[in-house]
């Protein structure tokens, strides 16, 4: 598991004096391209193969209020990834200074070709730098239909 410590600024707190949403979802997407970045995937890589990685969705759960002065820890698992890489499903847990669960997150996101702006399976040799990462034993083989689970059309809408 993957751990990324944050400070509890100022500009992370809401109208209510505790974490913002926005905060918990920026602390998470430092924590993702830390990740990213000690596995090889920094600027350069992503540029020289003109790929980036895209979000689809964040849900959130939230435990536990979380208020400035103490920190906070944000971790991540790579809860699932498609063959050919092109889909991932990140999990995030929030942890406070006592080391007590106050938040978690799924996310699912995909590769997109920064020039065709399409979705994009991940080279072959950027694919085998996964094989490296440790996995939880609920990690899954991600189809595109699994990208599709919460999708809603304007007819299941009413």
């Amino acid at each position: 598991m993957y751990i990324k410590e944050f400070e509890v600024r100022w500009n992370d707190i809401d109208a209510n004096r505790h974490l913002a949403n926005s905060a918990y979802i920026n602390f998470m997407a430092h924590t993702r391209m830390s990740f990213l970045w000690e596995f090889g995937f920094g600027q350069k890589t992503l540029a020289t193969h003109q790929i980036g990685p895209v979000a689809f969705y964040e849900h959130m759960y939230y435990f536990k209020e979380v208020f400035p002065g103490r920190p906070i820890r944000v971790s991540l698992e790579i809860a699932g990834m498609s063959k050919d890489g092109k889909f991932f499903e990140f999990h995030h847990n929030f942890y406070d200074s006592d080391g007590k669960n106050v938040a978690h997150c799924e996310m699912m996101g995909a590769w997109i070709s920064m020039k065709t702006r399409k979705l994009i399976e991940l080279p072959e040799h950027l694919l085998k730098i996964f094989d490296t990462v440790e996995k939880p034993k609920s990690f899954r083989i991600l189809t595109k239909e699994d990208t599709r689970k919460f999708a809603k059309t304007p007819k299941d809408l009413g």
